[in-house]
């Protein structure tokens, strides 16, 4: 794999933009969120009536959020990016950015931003990051329930010198130890980039996989559609995330189990229950691009090799 473009650090006193790309953001999480990143230091830039528009699904047209999108990523005055929440609806802007011609900038998000940072993977070899958004994490504040991981956070976007250790407090399912690149992201839509022209490559990657609100079938269906479509071969590792709102029937197969029968036999390192996107434990900020150790033994850790940002 090539080395991944690296954005510039953030600093305090830096301006940082909000866009919001897939579903609208209730107003009151939006404002705790810009409220926390101000108190980090950060200068937030965020025109509140586009954030907040609706229309259908969607946080207002695919053409006013392609150009949010575009402005924050081209913009001179702002110095990372930080999505307003997930939901549904940031796969109708890849198609309008393929032309894009762009310096790296860092891009947080999780959930359907997924679909974002597989694109900026596949065409520019971005780093990007797994991370808190505002109407989602950064509202609850740091190291709080719903909130977000403190240290892991700090570190993904200031770290300029060397990588971190990160506690990974899972499972192990199978146990081992694993390099690689640190990809993924939620599993929906990791799953959905496959036959498009920014489909993951997965060759090399410690694969990050989690979702919510699926059911254990559902969670069965997609991993087995991955692994027919060869994104285990190459891989080194997989993390997975709690996966909330799966519950299963009484009596029948857990998304664990599932995990565990899909995924054990393939003589992979695999870690389950990470507090990774969908989660209501402080939620960690993985780096996505970046080179990494993974030890599925025990809670699991993962060592971060390299700075994400430079």
């Amino acid at each position: 794999m090539f080395p991944p473009l690296k954005p510039p650090a953030l600093r305090c006193g830096d301006s940082v933009r909000v866009v919001s790309l897939a579903s609208p953001v209730d107003e009151e999480r939006l404002e705790r969120g810009c409220a926390e990143l101000a108190r980090l230091g950060y200068v937030v830039k965020a025109d509140r009536l586009r954030i907040l528009a609706r229309e259908g699904f969607f946080a207002g047209s695919k053409s006013d959020r392609v150009q949010a999108l575009t402005q924050a990523l081209c913009e001179a005055e702002s110095r990372a990016i930080f999505c307003a929440r997930g939901g549904y609806g940031s796969n109708y802007l890849l198609d309008a950015l393929q032309d894009l011609q762009a310096r790296p900038k860092i891009l947080c998000g999780f959930s359907d931003i997924t679909s974002v940072q597989i694109w900026a993977w596949q065409k520019f070899k971005w780093a990007t990051f797994y991370g808190p958004m505002v109407g989602s994490g950064l509202d609850c504040g740091a190291d709080s329930r719903g909130g977000y991981d403190h240290g892991s956070f700090t570190r993904a976007i200031t770290e300029t010198n060397k990588g971190w250790a990160i506690d990974l407090r899972g499972e192990s399912l199978a146990p081992g130890v694993a390099e690689g690149i640190l990809l993924g992201g939620c599993l929906t839509l990791v799953q959905t980039s496959l036959g498009t022209p920014w489909e993951l490559d997965t060759n090399g990657a410690i694969l990050i996989l989690e979702d919510r609100d699926m059911k254990p079938y559902q969670v069965d269906r997609a991993l087995m559609h991955l692994k027919q479509a060869g994104k285990f071969d190459g891989a080194t590792g997989v993390i997975l995330g709690e996966f909330p709102g799966c519950d299963a029937p009484a009596g029948t197969e857990t998304v664990k189990d599932v995990a565990r029968r899909i995924l054990g036999g393939l003589k992979l390192p695999v870690l389950w229950g990470a507090p990774i996107g969908h989660t209501d434990r402080p939620m960690l900020t993985l780096p996505l691009g970046v080179r990494a150790r993974l030890a599925a033994n025990e809670a699991g850790k993962l060592e971060i090799f390299e700075a994400a940002v430079s």
